[in-house]
């Protein structure tokens, strides 16, 4: 329910279907080729007309200087074809003189363009030069965690993309110079229950290193007192 709150909220005609993701998008395929509903999904390929925008949007907060990567979490790939195609369209007019390097990074369980990526794109045409990396759940998760540590507050896609840009720089293709941008798809309040999960500890098989659960204390002075003194040095003060 947490990823259906917003448009809930906002009075959209919301259905809840008893299948997965490919279900959905056959019965909405369905549905609109018999009702007057337009069809704003993925398999719509004018939406990423509206989604290459992000593109543009990057190249004018850096004041239209390219950055030299740009890392979007990658699922069914309209994403990462939209930044392709608004990165293009900008070069084609002379508003910047090339195209950041792209990255599209990919969860481990969903990863086809990863691993056609590994085959060494042999009969992949024409090739733009980008990269394709995958990232575990436990990757993911961790990386979630640590951003939000700073206050940013990402979604688990998100942390797909973190999840990249640290293996790029660790391994020296993204250099300590280099200018990347991570686009983030969605905010943190769609994923609550997973970040419960994670802080918690109750991910089957995930060790959770950077899991921040609330300290249980009894409700006296002394006990707080106590729990204050073991977590932070506060003897400098007395």
């Amino acid at each position: 329910m947490a990823q259906l709150v917003q448009p809930i909220a906002n009075g959209a005609f919301v259905l809840s279907l008893d299948t997965d993701f490919d279900g959905c998008m056959r019965l909405v395929r369905e549905v609109t080729s018999e009702l007057p509903i337009y069809l704003a999904n993925s398999l719509n390929s004018l939406r990423l007309e509206g989604q290459k925008m992000a593109a543009i949007e990057i190249l004018q907060q850096f004041d239209w200087e390219v950055p030299d990567w740009v890392i979007v979490p990658g699922g069914n790939l309209g994403n990462i074809y939209a930044f392709y195609k608004g990165f293009h369209m900008c070069k084609e007019l002379g508003l910047v003189d090339r195209i950041p390097r792209l990255v599209c990074a990919q969860a481990a369980n969903t990863n086809p363009l990863y691993l056609h990526f590994q085959s060494g794109w042999e009969d992949f045409s024409p090739n733009p030069n980008g990269v394709v990396k995958e990232a575990t759940e436990e990757e993911l998760m961790d990386a979630m965690a640590q951003a939000d540590a700073t206050g940013m507050f990402i979604c688990p896609h998100t942390g797909v993309a973190l999840t990249a840009l640290v293996k790029l720089r660790n391994s020296g293709v993204i250099k300590p110079t280099d200018r990347a941008v991570v686009v983030s798809t969605a905010h943190g309040l769609k994923f609550t229950q997973s970040k419960i999960d994670y802080h918690s500890k109750a991910i089957p098989e995930m060790a959770c290193k950077l899991a921040n659960p609330p300290v249980n204390v009894k409700a006296d002075f002394g006990s707080v007192m106590d729990v204050f003194f073991e977590f932070f040095d506060f003897f400098e003060f007395f």
